[in-house]
This record gives structure tokens, sequence and C-alpha cells, in this order.
């Protein structure tokens, strides 16, 4: 079991624990227990897509993944294209469904191997606490695709309901919503800029993570 647990607050003082991410809305009025971390959700929401912050507990161990970009799966694409970027194993043969962007699709690609990643540290992805995203402009785009890059996070983080901790269904391109790839209830604060030029030729997404390492004892 994670150090981090889900508590949904009814009240700021009074949390309910269920199995998954620590969770407190409006706000957490004290330090969290030493070997945990409490992300703070936006009171009103059922599944909010980020946390509005995180509070980590004093001896908290956590993991900083460096920045990752998609791999070059699609090798039947050039390389340094975007479309060299596409994950094959969700798009056979590279090819996009109706409505799914290459954002969309090099965001799937990095966050899966964001899970590898997080794997070789014993590590998920609900244990993710913090999260920050870099977007390219796609070829003749003028802007990042934010709406394209939201849909492939809602595939690997906050697809649960709050209420039931049910997973919430979501879209990929415009296919009507169906279960997440990774159903997982994790809310980490994030934020998400626009950039130039992303360091390897065809990226349009790089990201990097915090993650909590599971408490000993499965104990929260």
């Amino acid at each position: 079991m994670s150090a981090r647990r889900t508590a949904i607050a009814v009240a700021a003082t009074a949390l309910v624990c269920i199995p998954a991410s620590a969770i407190a809305h409006g706000s957490f009025a004290k330090p969290p227990r030493p070997g945990t971390a409490v992300s703070v959700l936006p009171d009103g929401q059922d599944n909010p897509m980020i946390s509005e912050g995180v509070a980590i507990g004093a001896n908290t161990p956590v993991y900083k993944s460096s920045g990752l970009g998609p791999s070059g799966l699609n090798t039947a694409a050039p390389g340094g294209t975007e479309q060299r970027y596409i994950d094959t194993a969700v798009f056979p043969g590279g090819a996009l469904p109706a409505g799914v962007t290459i954002t969309e699709a090099q965001g799937i690609n990095v966050l899966r191997r964001i899970g590898e990643n997080l794997a070789k540290q014993g590590l998920s992805y609900d244990d993710v606490i913090t999260m920050r995203v870099f977007l390219q402009n796609p070829s003749g785009a003028a802007t990042a695709d934010f709406a394209g890059w939201n849909r492939a996070y809602r595939q690997y983080f906050a697809n649960t309901s709050l209420s039931t901790g049910k997973p919430v269904a979501v879209p990929l391109g415009s296919a009507a919503p169906t279960t997440p790839i990774v159903v997982n209830p994790a809310r980490p604060s994030r934020f998400a800029l626009e950039i130039e030029n992303l360091p390897v030729g065809g990226w349009l997404v790089e990201v990097e993570v915090d993650a909590v390492y599971p408490s000993k004892g499965g104990k929260h």
C-alpha cells in the first residue's frame, strides 16, 4: 500500500480514509504525518483534474524523475517527425482514430514511459504527487494542444469519482468516453507550459514527476 491514501474530507477536520491517495478538500490545517503526503483538492468537484497543492510530511522519501519524452515506437515513420512518437501498442500502425491529436497520442506515449520509470523504483502512478509538463506546438499550429494533452492525462490520472471510488469514463479523441487506460485516483499538483522547442526533434510533450515511496508495512 502507498504512503499516500485518499482521505475524502466531509469537513476540513473530518477525514474518511479509503484505499487510494491522501486527499483533503479545501484546506489541510496541519502538517501531514511524517512519511505521508496529502493532496489538497478544490471543493465541490467529484473528479477534479489536479490538486491545488500537496503537503509533504517530514521524513517522507520522494522520487524525482528526469524529464521524459515519448519513445520512438512508430518505426514506420521517419526519425525526427512527430509521427515517430505515436505509441503503436495503443495505435496500431501509427494510425490515429477520429479526433485523436498528435499531442494526445504523444502524451499517452510519455505517460506510459513515466509508468515504466516509476515501476523500476517500486512505484506506480498513484504514488505521483507533482507533475511538470512542457508542450510544443504541433507543426502548423499556432499554440500548444492543451486539450489533447489533458485527454491523454486523464487516461492515466484523475479518473475516479471521489464520492464512489469508481472509474470515470474518459474520451480518446472524439470517441465516446470509455474506461481509462490506467484507473488511478491520484490528482497531482501540476503545471503545463507551452515552450518554443523541446530537446528532441519531433517531441511535442515532455513530463517529469515527483512520487512518494510506499510506507513500510503499508501503514498510513
